[in-house]
């Protein structure tokens, strides 16, 4: 790990060790937390950044409405990480675990398994993209000018769907070998360069929401290359050494592994999906509002973003640190894990919450500007209808990794189902179509974390997921 200090991580190391100090976590653990989170947490940063910005750009140069129609076409664009994160899931639980037992043949098998159902999975997805555009934002709003800049958006992006599939499948590989540092140097420099793109195509060529689109697709690929490139030889120039090398040439077909990912990955994936899904009637609950509320909540979105990237860490170091000790047999201390990361997460949530609330009118202005509308009033309210919400995401995301290091998963896919589809999703129709009007959007926010938060937690208490992790063990596997 590289001693160069940067504010990230010297936050999210003095947050542990205050936590530390006051009993809730140990010390020696709260390192290596906070060693395992911050570079995820930046690749967050960076990549939500890029989402922020594109949207800046577009309003920028065109307007609300396309903003508008990129929001629109921002839940298709989510089945990428939908299905890639759920596939993800899957491959971080199994290496992790034999990491731990330092089952490296394993550990190989798992990473080509899942690269090849990440692209059977994603092909037909772009497919569809590029062939009915149109048609797919029309399920969403009769607004012809956002279809319009929605469909040219979502036409070229969804080339870049089996790209961002497979960087999360690399992420995993390398968060679930203790390196998210490396993950964070490709991922994040491909959010920049992304930026950059963006600039180039949206200002320097003029090519509007097809070049936000075009952008992401070229970053994308880049980054895949370089997970490739950096797993097959062990090492990458200008990174450095990676924890495993990979034969690609290797079996593809492992039907243990592919059954394990997929009983895995299939909850994650419709966790995913859930959120993903529920944009689609939630889109088109705010489309009632009028387009002043729906470009409010696409910019919330981008903030809320933003301010959930230390779960993006938490998550992913419980799912690693606790994987590790299951695989090792060692209950005792992936609970504990668990416990520290879960308040370690909630406090971080805490001053991510703090900061945004004090600068809301100031962030929100950095997307559009004040016309006389509904759209920068709403989007400040729902800011900090969002610096309440994010603080129960903690104690969601945070519950959330032990389960998923365990296998755990279809217990964090019906807790996400139920807070959108039972909570959120009819607080919002409610309030779109009765005298509740914003106020139920408000309630929709806070419902969508508060449900999962409880939900999730209750399970990791229980102890469950403890035995069920011991059928994806890797002494499972050899004894199958």
């Amino acid at each position: 790990m590289p001693s160069v200090p940067n504010p990230i991580r010297a936050l999210i190391v003095g947050i542990g060790l205050l936590l530390s100090r006051a009993g809730l976590v140990d010390r020696e653990r709260a390192v290596r937390i906070a060693d395992l989170s911050w570079p995820r947490i930046i690749t967050g940063l960076a990549r939500m950044s890029k989402n922020a910005v594109d949207v800046a750009m577009v309003g920028i140069v065109l307007g609300p409405v396309a903003i508008t129609g990129v929001g629109f076409a921002g839940p298709f664009w989510g089945l990428a990480f939908a299905i890639g994160g759920g596939v993800a899931g899957g491959t971080i639980a199994l290496v992790s675990q034999r990491y731990g037992a330092e089952a490296y043949e394993q550990l190989g098998t798992a990473v080509r398994s899942s690269g090849l159902l990440v692209v059977l999975a994603t092909v037909p997805i772009t497919a569809i993209f590029w062939s009915f555009p149109v048609e797919l934002l029309s399920v969403l709003t009769n607004d012809q000018q956002a279809i319009e800049f929605g469909a040219a958006y979502l036409r070229i992006v969804g080339f870049g769907v089996p790209f961002a599939g497979l960087n999360l499948v690399g992420s995993r590989v390398l968060v679930g070998t203790d390196d998210a540092y490396t993950a964070m140097v490709l991922r994040a420099t491909g959010a920049l360069l992304n930026i950059a793109m963006n600039a180039v195509f949206i200002f320097g060529v003029g090519l509007g929401v097809e070049g936000a689109a075009l952008g992401t697709v070229l970053s994308n690929a880049i980054v895949t290359g370089g997970f490739i490139l950096g797993l097959s030889r062990g090492s990458l120039p200008g990174v450095g050494e990676f924890p495993v090398q990979i034969d690609f040439f290797g079996s593809y077909v492992d039907l243990r592994t592919l059954r394990d990912l997929v009983e895995i990955g299939l909850p994650v994936m419709g966790r995913g999906l859930v959120w993903t899904v529920a944009e689609f009637p939630m889109l088109a609950i705010l489309a009632i509002f009028g387009t002043d509320v729906v470009a409010a909540f696409v910019i919330t979105r981008r903030i809320w973003g933003l301010m959930n990237t230390p779960g993006w860490g938490f998550g992913l170091a419980s799912s690693s640190l606790v994987g590790q000790a299951l695989g090792d047999n060692d209950e005792e201390t992936a609970e504990a894990y668990g416990n520290e990361i879960i308040r370690f997460a909630v406090a971080t949530y805490l001053v991510s919450a703090v900061l945004v609330a004090l600068f809301a009118n100031q962030i929100v202005a950095l997307f559009v500007e004040n016309s006389g509308g509904r759209v920068v009033p709403t989007a400040v309210t729902l800011v900090y209808v969002a610096c309440v919400a994010v603080i129960l995401q903690g104690v969601s995301g945070g519950s959330a990794g032990p389960l998923d290091a365990s296998g755990d998963t279809r217990w964090t896919f019906g807790s996400q189902f139920f807070g959108m589809f039972c909570g959120s999703i009819p607080l919002a129709y409610l309030g779109a179509t009765t005298s509740l009007g914003l106020a139920g959007l408000y309630l929709a926010f806070l419902a969508e974390t508060t449900i999962p938060a409880a939900l999730n937690y209750y399970r990791f208490r229980t102890g469950t997921w403890k035995k069920v992790s011991r059928s994806y063990r890797p002494g499972a596997a050899a004894d199958d």
